[in-house]
């Protein structure tokens, strides 16, 4: 089992989410728990900067050996930042999740709404929820 930072938030597709308590820019990449079951990631699309997203939308595409998944905002408002390291280099989703393999920042409106702890999350991977 990954490890499961305890300073990040997270939601039930696999999303974290650094930086709630910090301001109103966070930064939203995907859990080394879905790295893991994609498998080698070789593709990766995200928003564009300047996109307005709402918390649940489907923002950008992990392409992987294996299948082709959604990633979804965690917390919704404007896309300030894409990672074009991650783009131009996929790999860091799997080498990286937590760090360089983040996806993108968003300066958030509003308040998010269903997002999980580490203790929370760390259940729903471990099938306990």
């Amino acid at each position: 089992m990954s490890n499961i930072p305890d300073d990040l938030s997270y939601t039930k597709e696999h999303e974290w989410v650094a930086g709630l308590d910090d301001g109103l820019t966070v930064t939203v990449g995907v859990t080394a728990f879905a790295a893991d079951a994609l498998g080698d990631v070789v593709y990766v699309q995200l928003p564009d900067v300047g996109a307005s997203v709402a918390q649940g939308d489907s923002v950008g595409e992990v392409e992987s050996t294996k299948s082709v998944n959604e990633i979804y905002a965690p917390v919704g408002g404007e896309v300030v930042e894409v990672n074009q390291n991650v783009v131009d280099d996929p790999s860091l989703v799997n080498s990286d999740p937590y760090g360089e393999g983040w996806m993108f920042r968003v300066r958030m409106e509003g308040d998010p709404e269903d997002l999980l702890s580490p203790a929370e999350y760390t259940a729903l991977t471990s099938g306990e929820s």
